[in-house]
């Protein structure tokens, strides 16, 4: 097996590793920026070639013409068969890990297996909901340990219609933090219908007649890939939605930027769509350069190959 382990910002780079990992054939280690640009991640295409030249398996266009829609069912493990297998190991927050997935999903190459050593900002009080999501350990060196010897449980993998993928969590709001104008839909259900005034329409089942401001949406663990709910208040939380109901499979998710979520207003579903004339679409605390009329979240047709307990 080869393993690339991605040490992403200060915090990744001060985390002691076991010397034993710098002596190992067969794994390298890379320093990267706290969220790694395209350029800073081209290597990956050289490793993902070298140990897969051809793909023989289907196409994603191949896969979409399909008349059965197995891969839209419960995750798979990944087909392909290269000449060894490629542990890719990302130490870094959820942003770090939507870039390395947003690169590999973008070049086709989801077949790695994928580990997460959560590493976030003490000064800020971050907290990552990918490894809440996944249960995986808080403590590094244990997260470490489940990255390069645990076993890969694949889960769907959610993206945008602008082609980033989402490692923790996405959310939907104003431009300018107010109330949210437009219309947020999960597969048939309206989350949120919401004109200028703050007003929700009476056929939304949505937030229940209060003012919502967005809507935050999760991966889940299996079909259908998405869990969203709305958010109703402005002002950050403490301690909000501690957890996903156990039965819509998900887990724990404890990160608030923005408003209050309600549970009763959870769904799930394959795709959340989104229209309004300013929205702000934020990817794991990444927020969109500029305003948005209309954004697209969906499961990809390829799992994420993701080690977890």
């Amino acid at each position: 097996m080869r393993v690339l382990i991605l040490r992403c910002g200060q915090a990744a780079a001060e985390l002691v590793l076991p010397a034993t990992l710098h002596r190992s054939a067969g794994v390298e280690i890379f320093s990267l920026p706290a969220v790694p640009a395209r350029g800073d991640l081209k290597f990956l295409s050289d490793h993902t070639t070298e140990l897969l030249p051809v793909d023989p398996t289907p196409s994603l266009e191949e896969i979409q013409a399909q008349p059965r829609v197995e891969h839209q069912a419960a995750p798979q493990l990944a087909p392909q068969q290269p000449v060894m297998p490629l542990r890719i190991i990302v130490l870094g927050s959820d942003a770090a890990l939507s870039a390395v997935l947003t690169r590999l999903m973008r070049a086709d190459a989801l077949w790695p297996q994928i580990g997460f050593v959560p590493v976030t900002d003490a000064a800020r009080d971050d907290e990552s909901t990918a490894a809440r999501n996944w249960s995986l350990p808080t403590d590094p060196a244990a997260a470490l340990k489940l990255a390069l010897t645990g076993e890969v449980k694949p889960v769907p993998l959610i993206r945008n219609d602008a082609g980033q993928a989402v490692a923790g969590s996405a959310t939907i709001t104003q431009w300018d933090g107010g109330a949210m104008t437009g219309e947020i839909i999960v597969d048939d259900a309206t989350l949120v219908q919401q004109d200028a005034r703050g007003l929700a329409d009476g056929s939304s089942a949505g937030s229940g007649g209060a003012t919502a401001f967005g809507a935050r949406l999760v991966p889940m663990l299996s079909a259908p890939g998405i869990a969203a709910a709305a958010h109703t208040a402005q002002e950050k939380p403490r301690g909000l939605f501690a957890r996903w109901r156990k039965n819509k499979g998900t887990t724990q998710d404890a990160d608030a930027n923005v408003g209050k979520l309600d549970p009763s207003t959870l769904v799930t579903g394959r795709a959340v769509q989104a229209g309004g004339p300013e929205m702000a679409v934020h990817v794991d605390g990444v927020r969109s350069p500029r305003p948005q009329k209309r954004v697209t979240f969906y499961r990809h047709l390829r799992d994420l190959q993701i080690i977890r307990p």
